[in-house]
Formats: structure tokens, sequence, C-alpha cells
């Protein structure tokens, strides 16, 4: 590496359902979409596969422990600067922990899907929950 500016940011983040069917969102702190409700995660750190990444980032954002599952989907978003992130989105399963909103996340929160669509999501998000099935087509 020359020291340049990568194109492209790899993030990870996690769709976290709980027994009784309801979605984790956090409300993003910083921008890109800072103020919306988004899934938890970030950026992977040089070393991190993408699932250590999404473990990390859900333990920072919510105080959760998880296991990740399978992957959803690969998600870009514009960074604003010339770049962009390639979001990759997995399952995720809570096995510890107590929830708090915690490092760039202001607020941290269970809803129900019907709850989504009244909410300000970053974009593109309940088009990809709709698709995986989570939330059912308004």
């Amino acid at each position: 590496m020359d020291g340049m500016s990568e194109p492209t940011v790899l993030a990870a983040g996690a769709v976290i359902v709980d027994p009784a069917g309801r979605l984790l969102l956090v409300r993003r702190g910083h921008d890109p979409g800072r103020g919306l409700w988004s899934v938890p995660g970030g950026k992977v750190e040089p070393g991190e596969t993408l699932a250590e990444a999404t473990a990390r980032e859900v333990l920072e954002e919510t105080g959760l422990d998880v296991t990740v599952g399978r992957e959803l989907w690969v998600a870009r978003v514009p960074t604003g600067d010339g770049r962009e992130y390639e979001i990759h989105d997995f399952v995720a399963r809570v096995v510890g922990g107590t929830l708090r909103a915690a490092d760039d996340a202001d607020d941290a929160a269970w809803f129900e899907p019907g709850q989504l669509e009244r909410l300000p999501l970053v974009d593109t998000l309940l088009d990809h929950l709709r698709r995986a099935g989570f939330v059912a087509d308004g």
C-alpha cells in the first residue's frame, strides 16, 4: 500500500431478531447516517474476518455478545468523499450481554417489524429487510 486512501471501505453489520420477532437497531451517532436507525455494524479492522468484525461492532455498539451466521446481503453506500462503503450484513443471534447503546451508537432498541416503516432508517435498509423476509411488504 502506498498510503493512498482505498476507494472501498469494508464494513460489516448484523441483523438480530429476538425470540419475540423484534429486530435490534441502533441510532447512528456519526455520519454516514447520523441520527438514523440502522443495524449495528461498522468498519472491518485490518486482520479481522467479516464475522469477527460483525461480532465486535455489535458488542461495541449494543453491549450484546452474538454468534454470527450466514451473510444476508452486500450493500454499497457512498461515503461522500469519493469512496464507498461495502457493507456485508449477516444474521446474528444474541448469546449474552446486556443491551446498552455505546461507542458510536446514540441509542439501541428492539422494534417490531411493523414499526420500521415509521422510523427514520438509513437508505435501503427497509428494502433489504423486506427482501430477506424480516419485514412483510407494507
